[in-house]
């Protein structure tokens, strides 16, 4: 691939994930409103319920989408392995502007089992994300990979600094008349047909050697995981990963939850705030990450996993929205070591050839991390509080570290290149 195509590429994906970033971002600081906050104008729920039905059912609603992207999201990556990662890309954020707009006439009819159904839909055709990590290792050289994976993070960062905050304004009536709850999710709807014409117009297919002999199966989230655990290096790193998404999902589930109770943050502060957390992010990756010495990616991993741990107990004890200010930069460089180093180290894990599979493995484990704590957070948040799912993120998030310095000699020993057998094991 020559340089032109090379970083035409590079700013396509980049686009790409941030306008897909903006896109969720902007839903963010309206579903808890829906479900957990009984003040709010855009409560859906029936005054009879109690408030920590409403905890559970947005715990159970945050579930769907991981759940459903449990199940298809290897099976994205085989098929971008087989026919070509432009294809499967343009397919999988289709369903994304179908659920937007599902959700969208869900929250105007106040009809519970069609916001359960937008996210399924999105979570079944959600591979955005790993398909697109795939068409960055399709042209990265391993050199590059924690620089360029970085830029995957920057554009996570700079998606959250603009969605949440046009979501709280989106939604917000005495900024327009007509804004409500469903108008963020009509405007991602937008965003994601965009998204769309980057794909289908400008992105290049960068698969050059496809691989028509997989065999789709239904379980292959399942088989896969147990093939993958025959193999030390990839093992441990996907242990790692499912760690470290789990502890981060009982943070991600409750966080705006906390906002509310604790500080009584609207929609537009909750915005506010998730847009200062891009902010930080993104400034940790454009400016620290690529500063890190290339040849210690399993300190700076561990590094990254303790310092997250730590600020996330710090999350749990503020007792002014002003600490906050305080915590989410430091958070943010922490978390940003994690989320630019560890899709690196899974991605070299594997040879050049199933890039797709692999990662779609690896979303499929970050998928199952993410099913488990939104179905737990709801019911403990009910139990015991609504801080209890953050103090257990920080407690999971410091065990991962555990298990990284533990582990260490694994992760940094050679990783052998991983064949098409496989896949088969």
């Amino acid at each position: 691939m020559n340089q032109k195509v090379y970083r035409r590429t590079l700013s396509v994906i980049f686009l790409i994930i941030f306008v897909d970033l903006v896109g969720f971002g902007i839903l963010i600081p309206i579903i808890p409103l829906l479900l957990a906050d009984p003040s709010s104008a855009f409560y859906l729920l029936p005054t009879s319920m109690s408030v920590g039905t409403g905890y559970i059912l947005l715990g159970l609603l945050t579930a769907v989408y991981p759940l459903m992207q449990f199940i298809s999201a290897p099976i994205l990556g085989q098929l971008s392995d087989r026919y070509g990662r432009k294809k499967l890309l343009l397919i999988s954020v289709f369903g994304t502007f179908i659920s937007y707009i599902i959700f969208a006439i869900g929250i105007l009819l106040a009809n519970l089992p069609l916001l359960f159904f937008a996210r399924a839909i999105d979570g079944i055709t959600g591979g955005n994300i790993s398909i697109a990590q795939a068409v960055m290792s399709d042209i990265t050289k391993p050199q590059d990979r924690a620089k360029n994976f970085g830029l995957i993070g920057a554009a996570f960062g700079l998606g959250f600094i603009l969605g949440p905050f046009l979501g709280g304004k989106l939604s917000d009536p005495t900024i327009v008349s007509w804004f409500n709850a469903s108008t963020p999710f009509f405007f991602a709807a937008v965003l994601s047909f965009i998204e769309m014409m980057l794909i289908l117009f400008v992105l290049a297919e960068t698969l050059k050697k496809k691989d028509t002999s997989i065999r789709l199966n239904p379980l292959q989230s399942l088989s896969n995981i147990a093939a993958a655990y025959k193999h030390k290096s990839i093992r441990v790193i996907l242990a790692v990963a499912f760690l470290d998404n789990l502890g981060f999902t009982f943070f991600t589930t409750f966080i705006a939850v906390l906002y509310i109770v604790r500080f009584g943050f609207t929609q537009g502060d909750i915005g506010n705030m998730f847009a200062y957390v891009g902010i930080c992010f993104a400034l940790s990756q454009f400016v620290i990450l690529r500063r890190l010495p290339k040849n210690k990616e399993y300190q700076i991993l561990f590094i990254g996993m303790l310092g997250t741990a730590i600020m996330l107990f710090a999350y749990a004890f503020v007792n002014a929205w002003q600490e906050l200010l305080l915590v989410i930069p430091v958070f943010s460089v922490f978390n940003g070591f994690v989320q630019a180093y560890l899709p690196a180290i899974v991605s070299r894990s594997a040879g050049k050839s199933i890039q797709g599979e692999i990662l779609g493995i690896n979303a499929s484990v970050y998928s199952l991390g993410q099913v488990i704590p939104p179905a737990l957070a709801g019911y403990i948040a009910a139990v015991f509080a609504v801080q209890v799912p953050i103090l257990i993120a920080a407690v999971v998030t410091l065990i991962t570290a555990a298990v990284v310095w533990a582990f260490r000699k694994r992760i940094t020993s050679p990783l052998h290149s991983t064949t098409d057998t496989f896949r088969h094991d």
